[in-house]
C-alpha cells in the first residue's frame, strides 16, 4: 500500500503542511521549570527529522498564573517562555516541519497546593473527582483576566516564531467546563442553554484572533461525546463543532472523546490497547462531515492503513499519531522509503501517558531512545569493527541487544530455551486484551531477522554451548522466574504465570494475593474471574494494583467488580496450610496486625520474579570484565570500557530481569545503553 492520501500536503490559512501526519500536543514532562529545554527541544526535532508535518508542542500549556501544571506541562504565562520556545521553533523548522503550541486554562482541573498556591476556578463550584479540589466559582474579573491571558500567551507564541497555536476546549479543561452541562450550573448569560455555554469560549477565540491576526493558524480541541449521561452528548458536540467552525476565527477542529473528570473516563480519552483501532473514528468523520474546516483526529490512531483510509475517505484531513511516533518518531520517513516493515508498532500499553499520570517522564514501553535522544540514538550507526556476539535468552531484553548488534555490523547468535521468543511477554499477552504486546516481540524478531541473527529457539544454552562460539561479547539475558514471596507454606501455592499460561487451571475459591502491584497481578486477577473463579485479591499497599497505570487501572477494577471479586487492600499473607480438601490462608492487616484466615481451594501467590542468573555466574570469572559495568559511562551513553581481568575471552553483560524484576521497557533499555556502542 502507498499510502497516498495521507503523503499528500494540505494547506491551512498560509501554512501548507508537507502530509497529513500530526503528533499532537501532549506533556511529555521533560520540560525544566516549565520551559522547554534541552530535552524538549530533542524529542520535537527527532520527530522533525522523522518526517512529521507537524509536531505541536505544550499539552495544556498554562496560559495563567493559576493554571498549575500537574503533569510537567509548560507555562506560557510568563515571557521567559519565548527564547526556547523560539529556539525550539528554528529546530523544527530546519527540518521541514510546522510547530504549534496548545494552550489552555485547566480551571478546575487544576490544583491550589501548588506553583503560586491560587484556587482553582470553574463555571460553578463542581468538584472534579480525579484531581478532588473544590474550585471557586468565576467572578467578572476572572473572565476578563482568563480571556486577556489567552490572547497574551498566544502573543508569546507568535513571538517565538511558532507556526500556529490550539486552543485546549476538551480534556476536563476550562472551556470544555463552560460546555458541559456536568460542570456549567451557571444562571447567567454564560450558563443554561447550550448558546449561553459556548458565550465564553467564543469570546476568547475572538479575542485571540483579533491579537494574533490572520498570519497565524489557530486551531480548537473539542470532544465528540463526553459519554456520562448529565453531559455532552454527540449531538450537542456536533453543535458545538459547527459553531465554533462557523465563527469564521477557527482554521481546525482537532477532535477527541470522553472527558478526563475521572479516573474511568481518562481510560475512554486515552485509549489504548483494550480498545479497536480507531475508535472514535466515526465520531470525528461525522464532525468532518458537518463542517468546512479541516478536521483533525487526535484519539488513538496507530496503524497506517486506518490512517490512510480515514483522509482517502475525507473522514479527516489530518491524523494524530502521536503515540505512534512515540514508538517511532521516523515512521513517516519509513513509509516514504518504503520500509512500513521496519516502523517499530505503537502497541497501546499507555507507558507514556501513565507515568505523565504518576508524576514521572513519559516513555514508550519500547523505544528507550524516544525523550533520551541526547544520549541514545533513533538510528544505529556501524561498528568500527566486527565482534562475534552471543545473546542468551530471546524476551525482550535479549532480542533488543540481538538488533542492535546486529544492526551495527557485529555477528550474532541468540539462544533461546523455549521453541517461540517473547520470555514473558507471552505470558503477559494472555489475557485478550494485552494481546498487542505481542507486536513488541513481532517487531524484534523481524529486525533480528532483517539483521541476520542467527536465531536459535529451542535451545538451553549452558557455558560449554556460549564457549563454543568463541564470542567477543556475552549478553546474559536469561529473565527471571516467578517468585512467591516469603510465604509459610508457599509450595502449597501457585504463581500467576502458571495461571496466565494455562499450566494450572483456575480453582472455584481462589485467594490471589498480590505483593508486586503492577499489571501482572491485575492481569491475573481478570484473568481467574473470566474463568468462573470466585476470587478476592488481597494486597498489603493500600489498594490493589498501587503501580498499574492511570488510563489502565480502572479496565481492570471494572471487570474484577462486573465478576464479583472482593478487594482486599492492606493485608499481607503469612502462611498457607492444607485442612482437609481446602486450603487455610492467614492474612495479617498490616495496621492493627490482627490475623484473619479464609478457606479457599487455591493460594495464588504474585511477588515478581527472581533473576535467573546460574549461567552468569559460571561465565563471570572466564570474562574479561568479570561481568562489571561502568555506571557512569552507562548514564551518559558512553561505551564501556571496564576490564577487571584482561586474560579473559570475552566481554559479559546482563540485561533485564537476569539482573533483578523490573519491568519490559527496563530490559530493553539496558540492552540498547549496553550495545549501541560495542
Amino acid at each position: 500500500m502507498n499510502h497516498q492520501a495521507l503523503l499528500q500536503p494540505l494547506r491551512i490559512r498560509q501554512l501548507t503542511l508537507r502530509n497529513r501526519i500530526v503528533s499532537t500536543a501532549h506533556a511529555p514532562g521533560y520540560g525544566f521549570d516549565s520551559l522547554p529545554d534541552e530535552r524538549y527541544r530533542l524529542y520535537h526535532e527527532e520527530k522533525a527529522k522523522g518526517g512529521v508535518a507537524l509536531t505541536m508542542i505544550g499539552g495544556s500549556t498554562a496560559v495563567s498564573p493559576d493554571a498549575v501544571a500537574p503533569f510537567g506541562q509548560l507555562t506560557a504565562a510568563e515571557d521567559r517562555i519565548i527564547p526556547p520556545m523560539a529556539a525550539l521553533a528554528q529546530a523544527v523548522h530546519r527540518h521541514g516541519a510546522a510547530v504549534f503550541c496548545q494552550i489552555s486554562h485547566p480551571g478546575r482541573r487544576g490544583k491550589w497546593d501548588g506553583g503560586a498556591w491560587l484556587p482553582p476556578v470553574a463555571p460553578s463550584v463542581v468538584r472534579e473527582p480525579q484531581h478532588r479540589g473544590f474550585p471557586k466559582q468565576m467572578e467578572d474579573w476572572d473572565f476578563s483576566r482568563i480571556r486577556d491571558d489567552f490572547v497574551t500567551a498566544a502573543l508569546r507564541c507568535k513571538a517565538a516564531g511558532l507556526d500556529g497555536i490550539e486552543l485546549l476546549f476538551a480534556g476536563g479543561h476550562l472551556m470544555l467546563q463552560f460546555f458541559s452541562p456536568a460542570v456549567n450550573q451557571r444562571l447567567d448569560e454564560y450558563g443554561g442553554s447550550l448558546a449561553n455555554r459556548m458565550r465564553y469560549p467564543l469570546e476568547v477565540i475572538r479575542a485571540v484572533r483579533q491579537a494574533i491576526g490572520d498570519d497565524l493558524v489557530m486551531g480548537v480541541r473539542i470532544t465528540a461525546d463526553e459519554f456520562i449521561a448529565e453531559g455532552l452528548d454527540q449531538a450537542e458536540c456536533l453543535a458545538v463543532a459547527t459553531g465554533l467552525a462557523g465563527s469564521r476565527d477557527v482554521d481546525y477542529l482537532s477532535i477527541m472523546a470522553s472527558q478526563t473528570y475521572d479516573w474511568r473516563s481518562s481510560a475512554f480519552s486515552i485509549p489504548g490497547m483494550a480498545f479497536p483501532e480507531a475508535p472514535y473514528l466515526s465520531l470525528a468523520g461525522a464532525i468532518k462531515a458537518a463542517v468546512p474546516i479541516p478536521v483533525l483526529q487526535a484519539a488513538w490512531i496507530h496503524d497506517l492503513a486506518t490512517a490512510d483510509r480515514a483522509v482517502a475517505e475525507g473522514m479527516l484531513d489530518l491524523v494524530g499519531m502521536t503515540r505512534a511516533q512515540i514508538a517511532d518518531p521516523h515512521m513517516v520517513n519509513k513509509l516514504l522509503q518504503g520500509r512500513s516493515n521496519d516502523i517499530r508498532p505503537c502497541v497501546g500499553a499507555n507507558y507514556c501517558i501513565n507515568r505523565i499520570y504518576a508524576g514521572a517522564e513519559s516513555l514508550c514501553v519500547h523505544n528507550p531512545a524516544t525523550g533520551r535522544e541526547a544520549t541514545m540514538p533513533q538510528i544505529l550507526r556501524k561498528a568500527d569493527a566486527v565482534r562475534r556476539v552471543v545473546v542468551v535468552g530471546g524476551g525482550p531484553g535479549g532480542l533488543e541487544a540481538a538488533r542492535v548488534c546486529a544492526a551495527r555490523g557485529h555477528a550474532v547468535v541468540l539462544f533461546e530455551a523455549e521453541p517461540e521468543c517473547g520470555g514473558q511477554i507471552r505470558v503477559a499477552a494472555q489475557l485478550g486484551w494485552r494481546r498487542r504486546l505481542g507486536g513488541i516481540t513481532d517487531w524484534l524478531v523481524g529486525q533480528c531477522r532483517k539483521h541476520g541473527v542467527d536465531l536459535r529457539t529451542s535451545v538451553t544454552a549452558d557455558r560449554t554451548a556460549v564457549l563454543t562460539e568463541q564470542p567477543d561479547v556475552v549478553i546474559v539475558a536469561t529473565g527471571g522466574v516467578a517468585n512467591k514471596g516469603p510465604i509459610e507454606g508457599a509450595d502449597l501455592a501457585v504463581t500467576s504465570w502458571d495461571i496466565l499460561t494455562g499450566k494450572v487451571a483456575p480453582g472455584e475459591r481462589v485467594l490471589l494475593f498480590d505483593d508486586h502491584g503492577d499489571d501482572r497481578g491485575l492481569a491475573c486477577a481478570q484473568f481467574l474471574v473470566e474463568h468462573g473463579a470466585a476470587l478476592e485479591m488481597a494486597t498489603p499497599e493500600r489498594q490493589v494494583g498501587i503501580n498499574v497505570g492511570g488510563t489502565t487501572f480502572s479496565l481492570y477494577l471494572r471487570t474484577l467488580y462486573e465478576k464479583g471479586a472482593k478487594l482486599s487492600p492492606d493485608l499481607r499473607l503469612r502462611a498457607v496450610r492444607r485442612e482437609g480438601n481446602a486450603l487455610i490462608a492467614e492474612l495479617r492487616n498490616e495496621y492493627t496486625l490482627n490475623i484473619e484466615t479464609r478457606e479457599i481451594d487455591q493460594v495464588v501467590a504474585e511477588h515478581g520474579t527472581l533473576p535467573r542468573d546460574e549461567l552468569y555466574f559460571a561465565l563471570k570469572p572466564l570474562s574479561r570484565n568479570r561481568g562489571e559495568v561502568d555506571y557512569h559511562a552507562l548514564v551518559g551513553g558512553r561505551p564501556q570500557a571496564s576490564v577487571a581481568s584482561p586474560a579473559g575471552g570475552f566481554l559479559l553483560y546482563r540485561v533485564g530481569d537476569a539482573i533483578t524484576s523490573r519491568n519490559i521497557h527496563a530490559a530493553i533499555f539496558d540492552s540498547l545503553r549496553l550495545c549501541h556502542d560495542i
